[in-house]
């Protein structure tokens, strides 16, 4: 894919990468030493893509989606998920109206362009089962009628990997509406020193009061269209489906990856490739975001699972031994 004469993009991506850039400005205001996650949620936004945040408490991860969809122009709602949460709190319901006699619907919290769902694995599959619909069509069907999410439209969800007691385990199909799982980690010693020292010289001003609008509503479904226009050489096509088809035949794995996931990674990878100026994705693109994309849509062995090996290593074994495109 080297050429020797200079690289002119076929698209214009000055506004974007310059868009991009402002969202990690504004992020590293509160957030430290996660530019991964950051860029990753980026990645998610410009590819029409749902994330799940995990990692344990106090690391910041509602913080930083919060952070992410207060840089654009658009709706937000958060929704605090919990064991008797109903599936009507969250898509809305019914009401009878006695003036007009007839019943009205309300809508609920998702209908918003940036939905936060903290703690999503505290309610049961009753409450998850709302969601499934919402999160591909983009849509609610309720006593008949649709109602269509205004556009852009993302879920955001977090959850902690740590506590079990009260909390379900989310359904496959769910977990395959999600185009990233992010773990989130500690943050390193120095990471940490320099968390200290902004929040105390910040006092007791919220964080969330320094982080600005950036982006507009319009701007953001123009970068959108950009990304989708971002090309994709056809030998890569062979790359993503060779690394997607080799999870259904690995011997670690009792479940692979779904179609859904090698359009994940070529959509997530468009974005990657915008995002770095280039109007083409490369296999770098394509291996950055195999791992978020496959590693909550694959399921090991139980033998594997005692003997400590995690859904990561197994897509890295497979990277690695998948022939690169050139």
């Amino acid at each position: 894919m080297e050429s020797e004469q200079p690289f002119e993009s076929r698209l214009n991506l000055d506004e974007l990468r310059t868009a991009v850039d402002k969202i990690r400005k504004e992020a590293s205001k509160v957030i430290i030493g996660q530019s991964d996650m950051i860029d990753l949620l980026i990645a998610a936004t410009l590819a029409r893509g749902h994330v799940l945040i995990e990692g344990v408490p106090g690391i910041a991860k509602t913080m930083t989606a919060r952070i992410l969809t207060k840089c654009f122009s658009s709706g937000f709602s958060r929704v605090q998920f919990t064991p008797d949460l109903m599936p009507s709190d969250v898509i809305g319901t019914s009401i009878f109206n006695p003036k007009t006699l007839e019943f009205q619907f309300v809508n609920g919290p998702v209908f918003s362009n940036f939905v936060l769902i903290d703690e999503i694995n505290r309610s049961p599959a009753k409450t998850q089962s709302a969601l499934f619909e919402v999160m591909e069509e983009r849509q609610i069907t309720i006593d008949g009628k649709t109602w269509p999410m205004k556009q852009p439209f993302m879920v955001l969800a977090t959850q902690n990997p740590i506590e079990h007691e009260g909390t379900y385990r989310l359904p496959e199909a769910e977990l395959d509406r999600f185009l990233f799982k992010i773990f989130v980690n500690y943050p390193g010693v120095e990471d940490e020193a320099t968390i200290l020292s902004t929040f105390h010289e910040r006092g007791n001003v919220n964080p969330l009061d320094s982080i600005g609008a950036v982006i507009t509503e319009k701007e953001l479904l123009g970068y959108i269209d950009t990304v989708s226009k971002v090309q994709v050489d056809g030998q890569l096509f062979g790359y993503i489906a060779r690394l997607v088809t080799s999870t259904r035949n690995h011997p670690a794995l009792y479940l692979g990856a779904s179609p859904r996931a090698s359009l994940a990674i070529m959509n997530a990878g468009k974005a990657i490739a915008a995002m770095d100026g280039r109007d083409f994705i490369t296999p770098e693109d394509v291996q950055y975001v195999a791992r978020p994309v496959m590693r909550h849509r694959i399921l090991l062995i139980p033998e594997k699972e005692m003997e400590g090996t995690t859904p990561d290593d197994v897509i890295r074994q497979i990277i690695e031994s998948t022939e690169v495109p050139r």
